[in-house]
């Protein structure tokens, strides 16, 4: 399972918030390619980088930022955070980001996500599913809908979307832990890849997603606090799946 640090743009800068609320942010860095290199140089086998301001505004706003973490990474880059229309999408493609992530377009036009995965490959797509109560949210979590999490699974699946990540709103940014029941009712209902988040804070939370069947983590306030040390979790990460 793969250990995913979480990079958050906002203003510039690499910011959490808790439980997605813009009012209750902390700045951990004013050099978002700082954290960058410093993640990379413990290992992190894929940087999770996130446009908050392009998520409430519903357009990228931070989108040179991420292209120029993309560009001196030798990982691959996942971007999300107001890509709604293909050529954004397009744009960010050809800046480096190996995948786009994308949440309120995935309620809002699914046929730009079925065009997305046949034109460039459903490698290229993550569908976020952010989730409160087990309802999905959209622009930037601040607005709920009535569509249930497995439900958009199912629709995405359907046009030929493999990778999904699945965030409890509630959780995350607050250090608790994460919600099994929820992570382990989508990796049963996924065929592709499902990423966890919200919620991690520590190593054995991480051992008990991969448990689960999560192919992956995104972990954020625990690094930037110190609650989990990176190069650790990969280590143990790794041993486990060696002895597995």
């Amino acid at each position: 399972m793969e250990v995913i640090p979480a990079i958050d743009l906002r203003d510039g800068k690499c910011v959490r918030l808790f439980q997605g609320d813009y009012a209750r942010e902390t700045v951990y860095a004013e050099d978002p390619m700082e954290v960058a290199r410093r993640w990379l140089d413990c290992g992190a086998p894929r940087l999770h980088v996130v446009d908050l301001d392009g998520a409430k505004a519903g357009a990228p706003a931070n989108l040179d930022v991420a292209g120029k973490i993309a560009a001196t990474s030798d990982v691959p880059v996942q971007l999300g955070g107001g890509i709604r229309t293909p050529e954004i999408a397009v744009r960010a493609l050809s800046m480096g980001i190996s995948r786009v992530m994308i949440g309120t377009a995935a309620i809002n036009d699914p046929n730009f996500v079925s065009l997305l995965c046949r034109d460039h490959g459903s490698e290229s797509v993550v569908i976020t599913i952010d989730a409160r109560d087990g309802l999905v949210a959209v622009d930037g979590w601040t607005s709920d809908t009535r569509v249930a999490a497995i439900e958009l699974v199912d629709r995405m699946q359907s046009v030929g979307v493999a990778n999904f990540l699945y965030t409890d709103i509630s959780r995350d940014g607050t250090l608790t832990e994460p919600n099994y029941g929820a992570v382990e009712e989508m990796v049963r209902r996924t065929d592709g890849e499902l990423i966890a988040a919200g919620g991690i804070s520590s190593i054995e939370h991480l051992l008990s997603l991969a448990e689960i069947g999560a192919s992956g983590a995104v972990v954020g306030t625990a690094l930037y606090t110190g609650g989990i040390d990176l190069i650790a979790a990969i280590d143990v990460l790794s041993t486990k799946a060696d002895t597995c």
